[in-house]
């Protein structure tokens, strides 16, 4: 037990190989969206995977133009963060689908088309002749994708829906909030209702362009609702399989029964996430040894329970319930990190918990995590210059490293109808 191996250092750098100068995944692929909220990320990370994707915007501009906050505090057309952060790489045309010249222009784009990209409201293109019926009959291998609440076929009335109502309506919030039941459930920041319809949205395209080869074109029809509600982790399904509802924990995850708490507090005030704590021997070995590296053996009382773990080849969560003492030991490997991280700064926490194999996390602010060296390291952070600004703005890039056909953020999210003539023109034979 006194003969721990040594701990391993962590890797300087990203053993993944540097991506070349290439173009993207989808580099080839053309993509028509008509600009609305829920459809914008979809579009997003299609473009930044390399599709020519162009959004068609209406005269007065895309509603996002009007979402804030705006760059330098300037309200203006040009300056919406939301905009940027959700149509990076994109080119932008002008159609007015009220005019018949609009309606031609956009079916003309289509009809050249792999992938079409709309959020209307149910009924609203068959309307103007430029639903999947009508745009398959000039184009059969079109990939024709609807992101909408409730589906084509969903629930009537309003179409006036938001990220909050879907997250409500479809079960996530039900999970999200704090042991304290009295308080509400609260909302994750940052749509994720709509980013994650957009994530299913993507999915089935890239789905159905592998499938073309085979039958063709087809219509996908993403439900946002029911995205939210199979993405509740234990919340949908412990229901259907065990009738059990999960109640919401501060900082982990909502169970039928209450767990224990995860999050601690450091030397340096910040929050660690001690997520699962150890339950093999190795585990309860790296820890014990780290507890006598730093000094404090006598001070934590528990430290003969670890000695104890180190026997176990692995405590299961079907012990807890029927062998006492795996569960006192179970318990000392969490007071033992609780206690480990309340005696050195939330990052030493960190790096020594990964560095011997043991799950932990810092809460970072979002402006901490682009300065995080492994985000720095792997070029994540990724400066766009905007000619509004006369500079570069900061990012966040792809999280996915292709290393011979790489994702990028090409430029930045276009202005009103930047590219309609280019386009237009292009359209000429």
């Amino acid at each position: 037990m006194d003969h721990a191996e040594p701990v391993p250092e962590l890797p300087v750098s990203h053993p993944t190989p540097p991506p070349r100068s290439a173009p993207g995944p989808l580099d080839g692929l053309q993509v028509i969206e008509l600009a609305h909220p829920f459809g914008a990320f979809a579009g997003r990370l299609l473009a930044d995977a390399g599709a020519d994707v162009i959004v068609v915007e209406p005269p007065e501009g895309a509603e996002m133009r009007a979402h804030g906050p705006f760059a330098e505090n300037r309200p203006g057309r040009e300056r919406s963060l939301a905009w940027w952060a959700e149509n990076t790489s994109k080119r932008s045309v002008i159609a007015d689908l009220d005019s018949d010249d609009g309606r031609r222009f956009v079916s003309d784009l289509v009809t050249g088309a792999d992938v079409f990209l709309e959020c209307e409201e149910p009924g609203r293109l068959a309307s103007i002749g430029l639903d999947y019926p009508q745009l398959s009959a000039a184009n059969p291998g079109l990939v024709h994708v609807a992101i909408t609440p409730f589906g084509r076929d969903g629930v009537g009335g309003s179409y006036d829906v938001t990220d909050l109502t879907i997250l409500a309506r479809g079960g996530p919030m039900w999970s999200c909030g704090y042991d304290d039941h009295e308080l509400p459930p609260v909302r994750g920041r940052g749509n994720q209702g709509v980013r994650i319809a957009a994530h299913f949205a993507v999915m089935s395209v890239l789905t159905a362009l592998l499938a073309r080869s085979r039958h063709g074109g087809q219509f996908i029809d993403v439900n946002m609702n029911a995205a939210a509600n199979v993405t509740t982790e234990f919340a949908s399904y412990g229901w259907l399989a065990a009738q059990q509802t999960v109640q919401r924990q501060t900082g982990r995850h909502a169970t039928p029964n209450p767990s224990e708490p995860t999050q601690v507090r450091c030397a340096d005030g910040r929050f660690l996430n001690t997520g699962v704590p150890p339950r093999t021997g190795r585990e309860f070995e790296a820890l014990l040894g780290w507890i006598r590296e730093l000094g404090l053996e006598d001070d934590f009382s528990m430290s003969p329970l670890l000695e104890m773990g180190v026997d176990y080849d692995v405590i299961t969560m079907a012990m807890l319930q029927d062998d006492p003492m795996a569960s006192e030991v179970f318990q000392a490997g969490r007071d033992a990190m609780a206690y480990i991280a309340a005696n050195v700064s939330a990052q030493e926490a960190f790096l020594g918990f990964q560095a011997r194999g043991i799950a932990a996390g810092v809460v970072w602010s979002p402006d901490e995590t682009m300065t995080d060296p492994q985000f720095v390291e792997r070029g994540f952070p990724t400066e766009v210059y905007h000619d509004q600004l006369g500079r570069a703005v900061v990012y966040p890039g792809p999280p996915i490293r292709f290393t011979a056909s790489p994702m990028s953020i090409r430029w930045p999210a276009p202005k009103h109808g930047e590219h309609t003539d280019e386009v237009r023109s292009e359209l000429m034979p």
